[in-house]
């Protein structure tokens, strides 16, 4: 990707009220830009729906491609150089999970004057927008934004309240061709009404998850940083955990048949997602070495980085086959997905009642002094209570359950980190103290998780008795 330029983009929206007035920020003033923007989607705007945006932006006579990626709070926006006529490779090739075989076609032209100034390495600019219509202007707004260069978050705060005293008013959060077009934002996800049958319920679940996973499926392809990655499994498990629990009100050949595929896609995603988490802990924790266990230690970490290599590339195979695709049209469905005939009397929490009964039974049977693999099975447990609670909207279990999972994660973490470290210490004997003496820190950790597991246990009862 190294022809692709990469910016991340963290910005504030306002809207000038009627007694709004620009006020004395200090800075500099920047020189007023005008560019004609071409926004490309599929007909049925796969791309906006899942809070990506792709454009050509003309400007001086230069045109040049954009795609914006959400990240966060923040945006990742990518530039390649190209003809208006071709969205260049580098970009295409991050977008077939979205396009599927469907010709991406212009979707709106949007013409934007830009006027501002740049104070405290954030630029503040008021954007005037017209909507074209061919040569006719349909409509227009416009809207303030503050985007951070250099600053930090004080900066952007300091500077939203100079605004708004100034009489600049909550802004739109959707992003220009989002309010062109008259579509909602994706991540504005609404709850289910009250009183909406479980299978209701459920439905908006599935359908959520797998914006989600559209919308990070091309972060995790470009493979510039790990959160895209970490995001499109999370939404993977989320899938497979709402298919498992909503399961008595489900087709079960279809509930099957679809936790099985994405079990696969899990079993791509997991292993490269796993060494990330490893690569960060064991950086650190190398830190604390010295002398000739130091450049151990980058032995150690220099063939976890390889394994990582060879696993992302099974992974984009993975994300590059006919079978990864086919498992996506099935997901589309899943917004509507196939009934259980017929349908049982429950309502959602009944679901999260029998995924917390398997858990609080999981928990009763273990002995005083639980072997590693029994917690790593309570851990499984807490996650698909866990899962099951945010079906049912019980945010405080919720949290009490993450704690939880967090506390065991750990704890497993550490046993995944021994297991690969004797294998890098055996396979690469000039490491070997330096994995020697990584292992001993991982079990100190799994002696701190066995300790603090049972206190976020007590707090996860609690919780679920007030429920």
């Amino acid at each position: 990707m190294a022809d692709l330029r990469e910016t991340l983009e963290r910005e504030l929206k306002l809207s000038t009220g009627e007694r709004f007035a620009m006020p004395d920020l200090g800075g500099e003033a920047i020189a007023t830009r005008v560019f004609v923007s071409t926004y490309h989607d599929t007909p049925e705007h796969r791309l906006a729906r899942s809070g990506l945006t792709l454009r050509y932006r003309v400007e001086n006579g230069r045109g040049r491609w954009q795609l914006k990626l959400p990240r966060g709070d923040a945006r990742l926006e990518l530039e390649a150089d190209g003809s208006a006529r071709t969205v260049p490779p580098r970009i295409a090739g991050l977008l077939p999970a979205l396009v599927r075989g469907t010709k991406l076609v212009p979707v709106a032209r949007l013409r934007t004057r830009r006027a501002g100034l740049r104070v405290d390495g954030a630029e503040v600019v008021h954007d005037v927008v017209s909507v074209l219509d061919g040569q006719r202007v349909s409509r227009t707004f416009d809207e303030l934004e503050v985007e951070l260069i250099e600053g930090d978050e004080r900066t952007l705060r300091r500077l939203e309240k100079a605004l708004r005293r100034a009489g600049a008013l909550d802004g739109e959060a959707r992003p220009k061709v989002f309010r062109a077009l008259d579509l909602a934002d994706p991540l504005d996800v609404h709850g289910v009404p009250a009183g909406s049958s479980a299978s209701a319920h459920l439905a908006a679940a599935l359908a959520t998850q797998y914006r989600r996973l559209l919308a990070h499926d091309p972060g995790t392809r470009l493979g510039t940083e790990p959160e895209s990655l970490h995001q499109l499994r999370v939404a993977t498990r989320r899938l497979r955990a709402f298919l498992r629990a909503g399961r008595p009100l489900l087709d079960e050949t279809w509930a099957d048949e679809l936790r099985a595929e994405l079990r696969w896609l899990g079993g791509a995603l997991g292993p490269v997602r796993d060494l990330d988490v490893l690569l960060e802990h064991l950086r650190v924790e190398a830190e604390a070495l010295d002398g000739p266990d130091s450049a151990g230690a980058t032995t150690v970490l220099s063939a976890l980085g390889r394994e990582r290599t060879t696993a992302r590339r099974r992974l984009l195979r993975v994300l590059g086959s006919s079978r990864y695709l086919a498992l996506l049209d099935r997901l589309e469905s899943a917004g509507d997905p196939p009934l259980a005939t017929p349908p049982p009397k429950l309502v959602i929490e009944d679901i999260w009642r029998a995924e917390h009964a398997r858990l609080r039974k999981t928990v009763a049977r273990l002995g005083a002094a639980p072997e590693d693999e029994e917690l790593h099975g309570v851990r499984i447990r807490v996650k698909r209570a866990r899962y099951a609670g945010e079906l049912a909207g019980l945010e405080r279990y919720v949290r009490a359950a993450k704690t939880l999972q967090d506390v065991l994660g750990a704890h497993q973490d550490s046993v995944v980190a021994e297991e690969r470290l004797r294998r890098v210490g055996t396979s690469h004997p000039d490491a070997a103290v330096a994995a020697g003496r990584l292992v001993d820190r991982e079990r100190r950790r799994r002696v701190r998780g066995k300790r603090d597991w049972k206190k976020q246990w007590a707090a996860l009862s609690k919780q679920a008795k007030k429920v």
